[in-house]
């Protein structure tokens, strides 16, 4: 009989590529794989696009804010019915374990799936869990932890210390397919700008505010974010992208640093390939804080250099930029003396062990 799993997570990327990194595995070993995300979120377009294979399955979703909205008081109603839509899903599909990636579109999933007594496996990628992963972890059979700080603060017989989960393609990337897609040469250093994947505007107009002085020094990939290209500015030695999808691993392979929020899934995939890191987590006047204490775990570990986006000017980042090329090799031998990762193929297998242990 096929065996059958249900995948959840989404509201940004970083809630969608741990799910995109093992989805190939099950897939290959001819599991029945359903996806249950929201009407609009990326995770749609993500799981379409690269898995036509996988059906996915929409629910009504509610939003975790942090300030007053009207907005608020029709949420709770949202998540109810998510709830009704995901058990309905669940009755229909009859998958025998559930993996949740977190994002507020994941919480109705769990809670129909606990009512309906199918096992979950939660995996959090932040320093510090989420709203919605700390909704849904009293619920969960087991939670991976991607950093090693976090699996203290969790009970014992649930939280399993993991790494981050790495898409297998990561490291196929072409340094020279890279660097001719963007018509660059050898002979300056390349950037690799990424703001994630909703953008980052102060980190974009800092780019471009101050690209002659860059290009002096560098060749520069932007990822800028959906509507963020300027393609006035577009000249030799200055590749802007929305997005990237086939390419990606390509750039990744032809930076020689990169420039970067700090959400958990992207600089741990940096750490995999070694690239040195000037990170600039979201403020916590944005987010809950998550990317400054992921970006602090990695620079107490000599992974990378750190400004905070409130003291972000042309003249720090330009100094920080020059200084951490200058050490590059330094941050490297740092870098390959870890391996805080699963490949998606060791992360298929202790799946199965964990489902196997609650048979």
């Amino acid at each position: 009989m096929t065996k059958k799993i249900v995948f959840t997570g989404g509201g940004s990327a970083g809630h969608v590529s741990v799910n995109a990194a093992i989805i190939p595995e099950f897939l290959k070993n001819d599991w029945d794989v359903t996806y249950i995300g929201s009407k609009k979120g990326i995770e749609k377009n993500i799981i379409e696009t690269e898995f036509p294979e996988v059906r996915y399955e929409t629910i009504s979703v509610g939003k975790f804010r942090r300030y007053l909205s009207v907005e608020n008081m029709k949420d709770p109603f949202r998540v109810i019915k998510g709830i009704f839509d995901a058990r309905k899903i669940l009755k229909k599909t009859k998958p025998d374990f559930i993996f949740s990636k977190g994002g507020f579109v994941s919480v109705p999933v769990v809670l129909a799936g606990r009512m309906l007594r199918i096992p979950i496996a939660i995996h959090e990628s932040d320093y510090t869990p989420g709203l919605a992963n700390k909704i849904a972890m009293p619920l969960a059979s087991k939670i991976f932890t991607t950093f090693q700080e976090t699996e203290k603060d969790l009970p014992k017989e649930k939280a399993m210390y993991l790494g981050a989960v790495l898409r297998d393609g990561i490291f196929t990337g072409n340094a020279s397919a890279g660097k001719a897609f963007c018509g660059f040469t050898n002979n300056k250093p390349v950037l690799l700008v990424m703001g994630g994947s909703l953008g980052a505007v102060k980190i974009n107009n800092l780019i471009t505010d101050n690209l002659d002085a860059l290009l002096k020094d560098y060749q520069i990939i932007h990822i800028c974010g959906k509507g963020n290209v300027k393609s006035e500015l577009k000249q030799r030695g200055y590749a802007p992208f929305e997005f990237v999808h086939e390419e990606l691993f390509d750039l990744l392979a032809a930076a020689d640093v990169v420039v970067s929020r700090a959400g958990s899934n992207s600089i741990f995939e940096f750490l995999g390939l070694q690239k040195p890191m000037l990170l600039i987590p979201l403020s916590a006047n944005a987010s809950r804080g998550d990317q400054i204490l992921n970006a602090s775990s990695f620079e107490k570990q000599g992974f990378c250099k750190v400004i905070q986006e409130e003291e972000l000017n042309d003249r720090i980042f330009n100094a920080t930029l020059a200084d951490l090329l200058k050490k590059s090799d330094e941050y490297q031998e740092k870098m390959r003396q870890k391996r805080p990762f699963k490949t998606a193929a060791e992360m298929y297998e202790l799946l199965l062990k964990v489902m196997a242990a609650k048979k």
